[in-house]
């Protein structure tokens, strides 16, 4: 009888620790679910995504609770930051890719291998080029939530009433150039011009520049992320290319002027083409204009685009891995990528969800499925320990230059110079 009982006693504390593990904490009581944060950067409309989601997961885990916490960019990692410091990091909380390795070099995240180990199987159906950004030799300590490529948006309405042909997959920088000078118009005959060809982001990489400098047989960083590779000769063509569209065709408008516009110059109408991610789909849905997207042009090096992901990491000293964990995974499975794909912010990475209705199909008729295309040519978005710093260091300088207020070649010398400063200082 005593040997019944005790194996009864252990099968419960074992069907206990498989449902939570660690996740007993001050959280659980036997009467009431534990409770988990998952914390994210977004805009407000983004809160309604995520309790879409959570309701879904609470309805499969009753025994979980997650509570939501949404901020924008910049409040986003200050609060991060600060909740990191004081060892009360969220159990969750969202990671953009080329930051991972900055936070997982600090220790505050954990080892997420284990869990992985003991689910085979769980990654077999994530996009690999999503994968990638994640991997450290000890392990994964981040997974891939999302994925974003850089295709071009364009106003197909501005594209008809100018009697210009709609962009094709097989369209050359030449093409763009000459595509965005046809449409660059002084509307209001004031002679300013109210209508910009194309926009692109001259500060950040991602949406616009990097495309180009790979597509021109350029790089921006080498392998090992010991030397900047924007000074050299190929990469000085792509800025010469994107430079002479500014000042010479005037068909992108430079930050002071788009800043005279305030906000998004191609949602406002002032901008024929954007080169943009598959985040800014819910929003431009509420355009008054008809418009799609278009794989980025080639270059001489061919095709080529940026990936990134938002990814998810579990806080190091969360007080219930096993639920965050448990979190993580409902997300990445059918049911959680569904939901995101539905949802139409980014691009699911479980591949069976991103060729499925539920994206391709989305409320917003446009060519999703360019967005999947556009992996076959895709580069990963640098990450390596100091990428904010580095980053940071060549969008301030390029500032000047994309201003007007400095010439091209010298700004590149001055900033590879600054830039490997950074490299050296984060080895």
């Amino acid at each position: 009888m005593k040997k019944t009982l005790f194996s009864l006693a252990m099968v419960a504390i074992l069907l206990l620790s498989a449902c939570g593990g660690k996740t007993t904490g001050n959280n659980a009581t036997n009467n009431s679910p534990v409770q988990i944060t998952y914390m994210e950067w977004g805009d407000p409309a983004e809160l309604s995504v995520w309790k879409a989601i959570v309701a879904d997961f609470e309805a499969a885990n009753p025994n979980i609770k997650v509570n939501v916490d949404v901020s924008d960019w910049d409040s986003y990692w200050t609060k991060l930051k600060t909740l990191l410091a004081a060892n009360t990091p969220p159990d969750v909380f969202a990671m953009d890719a080329p930051l991972y390795l900055d936070y997982q070099s600090r220790g505050v995240l954990l080892n997420l291998q284990p869990y992985i180990d003991s689910n085979p199987g769980m990654l077999d159906g994530l996009f690999p080029n999503t994968l990638t950004a994640y991997q450290t030799p000890d392990g994964y300590f981040g997974l891939p939530r999302d994925f974003q490529t850089i295709v071009v948006f364009y106003n197909k309405d501005m594209f008809d009433k100018a009697g210009v042909p709609y962009p094709k997959s097989n369209w050359t920088y030449d093409d763009l150039r000459a595509t965005a000078l046809a449409l660059t118009k002084d509307t209001s005959g004031d002679g300013k011009i109210d209508q910009f060809g194309y926009v692109i982001d001259p500060w950040d990489f991602e949406p616009g520049m990097s495309e180009i400098i790979w597509a021109s047989g350029g790089d921006l960083i080498n392998a090992d992320h010991t030397k900047t590779l924007i000074g050299e000769p190929n990469a000085r063509t792509a800025f010469q290319f994107l430079h002479d569209m500014m000042f010479v065709d005037h068909s992108i408008p430079d930050p002071n002027t788009s800043s005279q516009y305030g906000g998004d110059l191609f949602l406002s109408g002032n901008a024929a083409m954007i080169a943009m991610g598959h985040w800014a789909v819910p929003s431009y849905s509420e355009a008054s204009f008809k418009w799609d997207v278009v794989q980025m042009p080639s270059g001489p090096a061919g095709q080529a685009t940026s990936v990134n992901s938002a990814g998810f990491v579990v806080g190091k000293d969360s007080k219930n891995p096993d639920a965050a964990f448990a979190f993580i995974k409902f997300v990445l499975s059918t049911a959680g990528q569904t939901r995101l794909a539905e949802m139409g912010f980014a691009c699911p990475v479980l591949r069976s969800v991103a060729e499925s209705d539920a994206f391709l199909k989305q409320g917003t008729s446009i060519n999703q499925q360019i967005f999947i295309d556009s992996l076959a040519f895709a580069h990963m978005k640098p990450v390596f320990k100091g990428y904010d710093e580095w980053s940071s260091t060549i969008g301030d300088g390029l500032t000047p230059m994309w201003n007007g207020e400095a010439e091209l070649n010298p700004t590149l010398d001055q900033i590879v110079t600054q830039a490997d400063v950074v490299l050296a200082n984060n080895k």
